[in-house]
């Protein structure tokens, strides 16, 4: 078994619904996965599975979200390694502590190229910064002056599939498939 963190890009289920994690968690439950647990209202999943390619993983997760809540949300997967990998990847150690709910990673399906982070770095406000690392993009929004320019660039339309969690959700992500995959 290995351990797995699953991202759903949206938990808004049409209406004003919004998607109540214990129905998230029985749906992964319904698809044989286990030790499931989920973390703040957000859409954030960890679970062990049979190991398996991640965009099989990925797949099964759309498919089965769709059949039990009547719509289709993106979900990306990462191994419990290739979280902590990201996790230790973080290039702002020093804003994450200061403030880790300005501190973002927008965890990407597909790579994005290194050319791509020019134009989100073109978007940034003087004290916002943006770096590629592994892939994924790593934001640090202004606490004076929030810009929805930059996260609104960040977008499916130019990066490709890919959701934003804050450093202190992946932080604690972090933290539960560091002490799940050690089991």
């Amino acid at each position: 078994m290995q351990t797995y963190v699953a991202l759903l890009y949206s938990i808004g289920l049409g209406d004003g619904r919004r998607l109540v994690m214990s129905d998230l968690k029985a749906m992964a439950e319904g698809l044989g996965f286990k030790n499931v647990r989920t973390l703040v209202a957000t859409g954030n999943l960890v679970f062990e599975a049979r190991t398996t390619k991640v965009p099989d993983l990925e797949l099964r997760l759309e498919k089965a979200f769709e059949a039990t809540f009547g719509r289709h949300v993106d979900i990306i997967v990462r191994s419990a390694e290739n979280w902590l990998k990201l996790a230790a990847g973080n290039p702002f150690p020093a804003e994450s502590a200061q403030a880790g709910d300005q501190v973002a990673v927008r965890v990407m399906r597909q790579p994005v190229a290194d050319d791509a982070v020019s134009g989100l770095q073109a978007r940034a406000a003087e004290d916002e910064k943006v770096l590629l690392v592994g892939g994924d993009i790593w934001l640090v929004f202004s606490r004076d002056r929030p810009s929805s320019r930059l996260l609104a660039a960040a977008n499916h339309k130019r990066m490709g599939i890919g959701t934003s969690r804050n450093w202190n959700t992946v932080r604690r992500l972090a933290e539960m498939v560091g002490s799940g995959s050690r089991q």
